[in-house]
């Protein structure tokens, strides 16, 4: 059913668990390093591997972790909190169990105040924050990729203990056809909090933030909700926005012919932009929560939380306000910055640097294109802040130009190296010799008499018909400017 049909008829309600791996250097457990990308199953201890006799110890910095981020979501953060067994079997849990929080989370009662695009806010109920530890991960051999049809499934037990934490909100409602754009801002949000707090490295594209979208319909004029689905571990926040719009529309759609939505965990699928089914979704009763009997209640006093409140840095809706000033810009130039989600690397390149000017030409121009083109995040791009400022050293030496500028971003997202490095290993300097220039001026003027009688006729604006040629003839690499004072000497004109 197309969108508009389906708000005519439904009113969504949403619901968004967004799992975020902390940047501790141990795991939640045990020892082990908490590292991505290492050797697989490298980061482990006879705990991580479920192994008998083994006995779990609380990462003291996890439990900090969790008081910032309860601070940072004006939440309540609990005096004494417990962590319990969630049961279920799966082969990338060798405990055959999570350690998780059920009804004693260490972080309760927030809210989280969200800005769309056009600048209206919508404010998002923060049920509750808790801690636990993550599963391994399995590549399935052959087919699809995913365990249907696989031949084989290998198993990484270096996440295993990662420590997590889980942001669940209430059900929201209200957000009428802004569903999906309140989706995508709402995880924006929490994964820019995340990353100012420093509880994350919060890079969707490795995991660390991963969201599972509740959405359900209710008929125009209920208030009772629906059926809801949870389409699980979307990891990035373009794929949330697609996925909660296609969830509406397809359940819209079944619902309107009669049938029924069904209970269930759904996969998403980014190259069709649709969700498949997964399994039935288990109530808690299903998981047999009950204490974890090898950890004892952790106690969080006051003084702690107040020290950790007086600590934490400038949140982003703060900074932004901040930039704002600093930066000069309008009100609707910020907004597009926020909106593309770049005000952060627009401020790291102040910071290396740059001018706010030149950077947000960068990143909302060539470097967003690039992104948008290779239907990836700015911040995946593999373009630095760095690289932005030492793009615009070039010009201002002028060593290239805007046009070959564009070039050498590409080249940087290609991976072939730095600014300059590109530059050198690809010959894309500007042509500013003279006598190469020259020679290409002459080339042109011999190839264009008609043009010549124009700007000797005082038709100056017809130079450009000159300049055309000669930057075909450097591949672009000319000194327009310097082009344009040959041509000028050489009709003895100006």
């Amino acid at each position: 059913m197309d969108f508009g049909q389906a708000m005519e008829q439904f009113d969504p309600v949403l619901g968004f668990e967004v799992h975020v791996e902390l940047n501790t250097r141990s795991k939640i457990f045990s020892s082990a390093p908490n590292a991505f990308g290492d050797e697989p199953n490298t980061n482990v201890t006879a705990l991580d591997l479920g192994l008998p006799g083994t006995l779990p110890v609380v990462n003291k910095e996890v439990v900090e972790y969790a008081i910032r981020l309860g601070v940072a979501l004006n939440a309540q953060v609990a005096e004494s909190c417990r962590f319990a067994r969630k049961n279920y079997f799966y082969p990338d849990t060798p405990k055959n169990f999570q350690t998780s929080q059920y009804d004693e989370p260490i972080v309760f009662d927030g809210h989280l105040d969200v800005e769309l695009e056009d600048g209206e806010v919508f404010r998002i109920e923060i049920e509750r924050a808790h801690l636990e530890d993550d599963a391994g991960k399995l590549t399935h051999q052959g087919g699809s990729g995913r365990i249907q049809g696989a031949s084989a499934s290998l198993v990484d037990y270096n996440r295993a203990g990662v420590p997590l934490i889980e942001i669940v909100t209430r059900p929201i409602v209200g957000a009428g056809d802004r569903a999906p754009e309140l989706a995508r801002a709402y995880v924006t949000a929490i994964r820019d909090i995340v990353k100012a707090i420093d509880i994350s490295d919060a890079k969707m594209e490795q995991g660390n933030v991963r969201c599972d979208a509740n959405v359900s319909l209710m008929p125009k004029g209920s208030d009772t909700f629906g059926t809801r689905t949870e389409t699980k571990n979307v990891n990035s926040t373009r794929a949330v926005q697609h996925a909660v719009q296609h969830e509406i529309q397809r359940q819209a759609a079944l619902l309107a012919a009669g049938g029924t939505v069904t209970q269930e965990t759904r996969h998403w699928h980014e190259d069709t932009r649709t969700t498949t089914s997964g399994r039935p979704k288990s109530d808690a009763d299903d998981y047999r929560y009950f204490p974890e009997p090898d950890l004892v209640p952790v106690v969080v006093d006051r003084e702690w939380v107040e020290r950790v409140r007086a600590e934490l840095p400038e949140l982003p809706a703060v900074r932004r306000k901040r930039l704002k000033a600093e930066w000069g810009f309008s009100d609707e130039e910020f907004r597009d910055v926020v909106n593309a989600g770049v005000d952060g690397e627009i401020a790291a390149t102040v910071e290396a640097g740059a001018t706010p000017a030149a950077a947000r030409k960068w990143w909302m121009g060539e470097i967003a294109r690039l992104a948008n083109a290779r239907e990836v995040e700015v911040s995946a791009l593999g373009v630095e802040p760095a690289h932005v400022v030492q793009v615009e050293e070039l010009i201002a030496a002028k060593t290239i130009n805007d046009k070959i500028a564009k070039q050498v971003l590409g080249h940087v997202a290609d991976g072939e190296g730095t600014p300059k490095q590109i530059v050198e290993a690809r010959s894309l300097a500007v042509v500013s010799d003279d006598g190469a220039l020259t020679e290409a001026v002459d080339a042109a003027i011999a190839d264009n008499p008609d043009v010549v009688e124009k700007i000797k006729g005082g038709k100056m604006q017809a130079i450009g018909a000159l300049i055309g040629p000669v930057m075909k003839a450097t591949r672009g690499q000319a000194d327009a400017g310097r082009v344009r004072e040959i041509v000028m000497e050489r009709l003895g004109v100006g």
